[in-house]
This record gives C-alpha cells, sequence and structure tokens, in this order.
C-alpha cells in the first residue's frame, strides 16, 4: 500500500453520535460543522416554527417534528483531518436505523443532558456500542441550564451505562451560577461570558490549579470548589490511559453547553487527538483490515428521494479497505455483477459533491436504481460479505390500503422504495394477496403516509392487523410432510417478504412454541440474515 494511501487513512476519524431524543444531538453535530468551517453561522437551532433547521435534518417531516428520522452523513476537515460523522435518530421508533449506522462507525460521542442524566433509550444503544467494544466519549450537554451535579452525573454514567469514566474537563458551577469549564486535559479554563453566547468563549491557559489568576476570573468561592474538586477527581477517576478508550474500556467525559457553543471545541481537540483511525471489519471469511490493497465497502444505509424532484435513490457505503475510484468496475458480491459508478457522493454538511476517490473510514453515496440492499458488499473481486447487520423482527404490524385506486402505481412504487430503506418491512398474505407494513416502532407509520403521499403522490391508509412477531421460515426438506403440514395448518398466517422468503407471522408467543414443539424440523428465525 502506497505512503499517500496510508497517510490518508491515517486522516480519518469516522464517528457516530447517540444519544436521547432531545439532548441536543442535531445541536452539537451542527457546532462541530461550525468549526470545521463547513456552516458559516449557527445560530442557535432554532424552534421548528422558523424555517432555519438543523444542517442535519434532511426530511421535511424532520423539520416539521423537530426529531431526525434518518441517519445524515456529514463530513468536513479540522487541524489537517478529515471527520465523517453520522448523526442518528434518537427517537426509539428509528433504533433499528442507529443500529445499522453503528456497524460503520469507527468510535461514537454519546450526549448526555445535565437536567435529565441518562435516559432509556441512550442505555440501549450504548449497551450495542459496548457489546462491538466501539470507543466512546461522553459530552454531558445543557450546563447553562439548572442540572444534576456533576459528580452524581458521572456516578449515574458508570452505573447506568456500565461505563469506567474519567472526566477530561469538569464544570464551574452550573446553571445561572455557571461560570465556565475547566480543561484537565489541556490545563486551561475557558470562561462563560452572557455576551459571548453564540461565539467561542475566550480561554486562559492556567499552569497551576492553586494560581490566584483563578479568583480573580471566577470568583474566590468558585476557585476554592475548583481546587476541591479537582482532589476528588485525581483520587476516585482512573488517569486517563489512551489504550483503554481504543479498546473500549474507559470513557472520557466533556463538559458543555452545545447550543452556546461552549466546550465543544475542547470535545473536538481531544477527539482528533485520540478517536481511533478506520479500523478493521470482520468479513464471512477473513478479517478485512484498511490497509489492504483491495477495495471492500459495505452499503449501510439506503435513503429514497434525497431530492424529490429526482427520484433519486442513494445507498451509503462505508468503505472497509483499498480505495474506491470513480468510474471503476466494482463486483457486487450478492448479485453476483460488476457495477461502475460515474457520480459517486460526498457529503460536506448540507453540499453533495461528485468524488474522484476515497479512502478507508469515508462514506460515499452511490446512485442507485433498486440494485442494493442493506448490508450488500462491493468489493474488487473478492467473495466476501461483512457480516453484522441485521434487519430486526418488526413489533408493530397494519395492513395498508390504497385510498387512491387512480394512484395504485405510485403506491406500490413508493412502497417498495421505502422499505429497500430499511425503514421499515413489507409482508405480502399469501392467502389473499394483501400487503401488511412491519415496523420496529409506530412512528414509522406516520412516516411512510406522509413520504408516499409528499414524495410519490399517494395516499394510504391502515388497518390495525393482530401480529405479536415475525418469524422467517427456514426448513431443509420442503417436500416433507411435516413442512407441508406446517404450511396447509399455518396458510391464514404465512407471507412473503420483499425478497420472497416464507415468514410465519405469529399472533402470539405461544403460538411459536407450539409450532416449534410440532414442527422441529421448520425452523424459526427472529431476523432475517440466518
Amino acid at each position: 500500500m502506497t505512503p499517500k494511501i496510508l497517510k490518508e487513512i491515517q486522516k480519518r476519524k469516522t464517528f457516530g453520535i447517540i444519544s436521547h431524543p432531545d439532548a441536543g444531538k442535531t445541536t452539537l453535530t451542527e457546532k462541530l460543522l461550525l468549526f470545521g468551517g463547513a456552516i458559516q453561522e449557527a445560530g442557535a437551532v432554532k424552534s421548528n416554527k422558523v424555517k432555519k433547521s438543523a444542517t442535519s435534518d434532511f426530511m421535511e417531516i424532520e423539520r416539521q417534528r423537530g426529531i431526525s428520522v434518518s441517519t445524515s452523513v456529514l463530513a468536513f476537515e479540522y487541524k489537517g483531518k478529515k471527520i465523517n460523522i453520522l448523526d442518528t435518530p434518537g427517537h426509539k421508533d428509528f433504533a433499528e436505523d442507529t443500529f445499522r449506522t453503528l456497524t460503520a462507525v469507527d468510535s461514537v460521542i454519546v450526549v448526555i443532558d445535565v437536567a435529565k442524566g441518562v435516559e432509556e433509550q441512550t442505555e440501549k444503544l450504548v449497551e450495542v456500542c459496548r457489546m462491538r467494544n466501539i470507543p466512546m466519549i461522553v459530552f454531558i450537554n445543557k450546563l447553562d441550564r439548572e442540572g444534576k451535579d456533576a459528580f452524581e452525573l458521572l456516578d449515574e454514567v458508570e452505573q447506568k451505562l456500565n461505563l469506567k469514566v474519567t472526566p477530561l474537563s469538569f464544570p464551574i458551577g452550573m446553571g445561572s451560577e455557571f461560570k465556565g469549564v475547566y480543561n484537565i486535559w489541556k490545563n486551561n479554563l475557558l470562561l462563560f461570558t452572557e455576551e459571548n453566547k453564540q461565539k467561542i468563549g475566550k480561554t486562559e491557559q492556567i499552569d497551576d490549579i492553586n494560581d490566584t489568576k483563578i479568583n480573580a476570573l471566577v470568583g474566590e468561592t468558585h476557585a476554592e470548589n475548583l481546587r476541591e474538586e479537582m482532589e476528588i477527581i485525581r483520587e476516585v477517576y482512573p488517569n486517563f490511559n489512551e489504550e483503554e478508550y481504543l479498546n473500549g474500556t474507559l470513557q472520557p467525559v466533556f463538559f458543555g453547553s452545545a447550543l452556546n457553543n461552549f466546550g465543544v471545541q475542547e470535545l473536538l481537540d481531544a477527539f482528533i487527538e485520540i478517536a481511533p483511525k478506520p479500523q478493521s471489519k470482520i468479513a464471512d471469511i477473513r478479517e478485512v483490515k484498511p490497509e489492504d490493497d483491495s477495495f471492500s465497502g459495505f452499503v449501510f444505509k439506503i435513503h429514497a428521494n434525497m431530492d424529490p424532484k429526482h427520484r433519486d435513490r442513494i445507498a451509503f457505503v462505508k468503505i472497509v479497505s483499498g480505495v474506491f475510484k470513480r468510474n471503476t468496475n466494482y463486483l457486487h458480491v450478492r448479485i453476483g455483477k460488476k457495477m461502475k459508478f460515474s457520480s459517486p457522493n460526498a457529503f460536506f454538511a448540507d453540499k453533495k459533491e461528485i468524488v474522484e476517490e476515497s479512502f478507508p473510514g469515508d462514506i460515499v453515496g452511490l446512485h442507485d436504481t433498486g440494485n442494493f440492499r442493506i448490508g450488500d458488499t462491493l468489493t474488487e473481486g473478492e467473495q466476501l460479505n461483512f457480516k453484522g447487520i441485521p434487519s430486526f423482527s418488526p413489533e408493530h404490524f397494519r395492513y395498508i390500503n390504497n385510498e387512491d385506486p387512480m394512484k395504485a402505481k405510485q403506491l406500490a412504487k413508493g412502497i417498495e422504495q421505502l422499505m429497500d430503506e430499511g425503514v421499515a418491512q413489507l409482508f405480502t398474505l399469501e392467502f389473499n394477496g394483501r400487503k401488511v407494513i412491519g415496523t420496529v416502532g409506530a412512528l414509522q407509520y406516520d412516516v411512510i403516509q406522509y413520504r408516499l403521499e409528499h414524495e410519490y403522490g399517494a395516499k394510504c391508509s391502515y388497518e390495525p392487523f393482530s401480529v405479536h412477531k415475525a418469524c422467517w421460515v427456514e426448513c431443509d426438506d420442503i417436500s416433507s410432510d411435516e413442512y407441508k403440514e406446517f404450511v396447509r395448518v399455518k396458510q391464514r398466517y404465512l407471507a412473503r417478504d420483499k425478497y420472497n422468503q416464507l415468514v410465519f407471522l405469529a399472533d402470539s408467543q405461544f403460538s411459536i412454541t407450539m409450532s416449534q414443539e410440532k414442527y422441529p424440523s421448520v425452523k424459526l428465525h427472529f431476523v432475517s440474515e440466518f
């Protein structure tokens, strides 16, 4: 591998931001872009009534509801590093999108609201990162509001998220008494002043915590408190160890206020020093390293209608090894076909640009006419598949009906494209051909209805359909009497997914257990990838 490519790999940092809804994740993303010079103004991300929305919220329904419903990909340059951010939805109804995105990141920033502390959705997402040993940095946000005591928050992060933390910055006061942040990592003091709210606060270098200069800057009481707190931190928390952080066994914590642009640069400066470069990924036949000469990558997300005028679909590919070049033939492993791409996109804040070549760690958007599914692998010819990009069994099911008979074609096309994104799953009942949509969260139905109408001009309505779980059916011998009896007895509950796999839509846990006992040769799976 050439020195140039190795240098490009060293430059890249690809990370995801995860949090509970409303912890300030999208605001943090926008402020990181501000430091990267990717956006010029960062007025506070205004309320939804005002048209100026966060750069990373692409879709109209996100602007209306003020929640991120699809993962955005944003890149910027900062201090000679190329940073790729994957902003994920915090809302639990879109957790599946987030889980898949976590397969494409090398590290994670977890955002926690100072007043609410650790919330349920954060626990689930952090657990996924822990299982995969993804390095995490914790950012405790909204310090300009009244919130929990800093030590109490650190305890909560350790207990609820099962992490071992070490603070690399620490707040001086909080809420109305908030004076600033002491940056332990760089030994300096960042002062918070009201008139500085949208600007970048000024920093004072402090070589010794006992320097009386601190008293003049933040007042006697706060200065004394800070010295006591630093003593406690030295005694209670481990020193930062880069190797432990990279192994996922130690999590540094930063404090700040993204809305007021405060503490964000400290977070970013530490991040580019310590966060991992692009990592290896396990495929079915071997471990693929970024330094490998031949190109490989996988699709972790598909987005239909990035531009509603052009009905285009974009498949997001994370590059794992080698160099991806424009107009070069690559093998689409699942369908065994060679394909080349004339206009691969990179995402720079809210602009898309065509790129000539991309390196490991980068995310490329490929225009797709329906060839890709989530989890597909592209290589220079090697037959390999990356693992661990599942399609989950839905938890909500509804019949979908066409409300406008003149628009049947548009509805069919819209449903097909939205399902390819992995927003939801479509099942067609075997015995009457009715279509059932299964989702992980109920809010998905609103999103589908809204997008069908606004992007495809098709109207739909839903009817309840009581299903407990979707189980993918596998049987080695489909000519056996046992399999035939299973199909006959369960015919009202059998459907095909969009890849024509047989699915048993079980109405209760009891019915799954009984089927497994009665038809042992028929295996039932809760994930489509088995």
